[in-house]
């Protein structure tokens, strides 16, 4: 009896011994299949979906007329690496909605002349352009009723009293053309972007770049939209037509005078739906260099390459934001190089352009 106690203790303990040894085999191998496949992942990620392309073939992007004769351009490419850079397979495109005629269209224009001075009843100069004057000063207020754009200039021939005081610095600049914008209820929350400036003088008949703030009798505020935010690491800036030029851009002079500090700008904003997006596919960078080479994109500026020899440094992609109303908003290829040279081309692979 004493024998068959022991022998069913032993076996009791071996039991015991094999289950512990198989538990701890079983939790270590679930612990390395979790790891395994976790470093599978990420060594071979999942391709993404397919784009959606849901808003169909889409109108060619509104570049604006060039107006200038162009060299024949023979490009040569010194990037940093010494290649073309690999571009995502797709990208998002965002719904721009046109905005239409309403019974209130011109009261809220007249609302926004209002805040920047202009209270007078305007002259309607189209079925949608208005141009309102100020009550004081020489000054006239041009604008949209339906795209809510508008423009502003100062006549300095007839009041140079602006130029009598020194440029604003541009943190001042800056924050009388955001305060101005706030109080006529035109600054979008996705207006966060980049401000870049330039300072101004006059000569003759003309403004020119200034050198510094103490050559300047102006400065000039430009103001762009925030970056389109992909992932925490990856993002893409907004460019214009012109690369130098906001679409929402400002010239501060620094007179006391409330009337005479904005003396000339432009508002070119066109509102972006965040919520309505579709994802389309992107040519690589060696289709969009053809693409460039072919004339299938547009210079934003040659800069001093008139002899059409261009050598390029930098290709990236970035959003088009257009100054003319348009549906998408979307990515083009930037093509920077020597000289000032930058030019874009419409990164969405070319068959999702034009009619269906």
């Amino acid at each position: 009896m004493a024998a068959t106690l022991t022998l069913i203790a032993i076996k009791a303990r071996k039991v015991i011994r094999y289950g512990i040894i198989a538990f701890v085999v079983i939790v270590i191998g679930r612990i390395v299949l979790i790891f395994a496949i976790d470093v599978y992942k990420k060594v071979v990620p999942q391709p993404p979906p397919p784009p959606t392309v849901g808003f169909g073939r889409m109108a060619a992007l509104p570049f604006p007329d060039l107006n200038i004769e162009l060299p024949e351009l023979e490009f040569t490419i010194s990037t940093p690496t010494g290649a073309l850079p690999a571009f995502p397979p797709q990208l998002p495109v965002y719904y721009m909605p046109l905005k239409t005629a309403t019974l209130f269209s011109f009261d809220k224009m007249r609302k926004i002349a209002g805040a920047f001075g202009f209270t007078r009843e305007p002259r309607q100069e189209t079925d949608t352009l208005y141009n309102f004057t100020h009550p004081t000063i020489a000054a006239t207020f041009k604008a949209d009723i339906v795209y809510e754009t508008f423009s502003l200039s100062f006549n300095l021939a007839a009041d140079s009293t602006p130029l009598d005081t020194r440029a604003p610095d541009v943190q001042t600049a800056t924050s009388a053309v955001t305060q101005a914008l706030r109080k006529a209820d035109a600054f979008p929350e996705d207006l966060s972007g980049p401000v870049t400036h330039e300072f101004l003088r006059v000569e003759g008949q003309n403004l020119v770049r200034a050198l510094a703030l103490s050559d300047a009798q102006l400065t000039r505020i430009n103001l762009f939209r925030k970056p389109v935010v992909i992932s925490e690491e990856i993002n893409y800036p907004t460019v214009t037509a012109n690369p130098k030029e906001g679409n929402i851009w400002f010239i501060v002079s620094g007179a006391r005078d409330a009337g005479k500090t904005l003396i000339a700008g432009e508002y070119r904003y066109f509102a972006m739906d965040p919520t309505k997006v579709e994802t389309y596919p992107v040519k690589t960078a060696d289709v969009a260099l053809e693409d460039l080479k072919t004339g299938r994109g547009y210079i934003a500026n040659l800069g001093l390459n008139t002899s059409g020899k261009v050598t390029v440094r930098e290709i990236f992609l970035a959003y088009y934001d257009p100054n003319v109303p348009y549906s998408f908003y979307q990515p083009v290829v930037v093509f920077k190089g020597d000289g000032e040279f930058v030019a874009y081309v419409p990164a969405v692979t070319n068959k999702y352009y034009g009619a269906e």
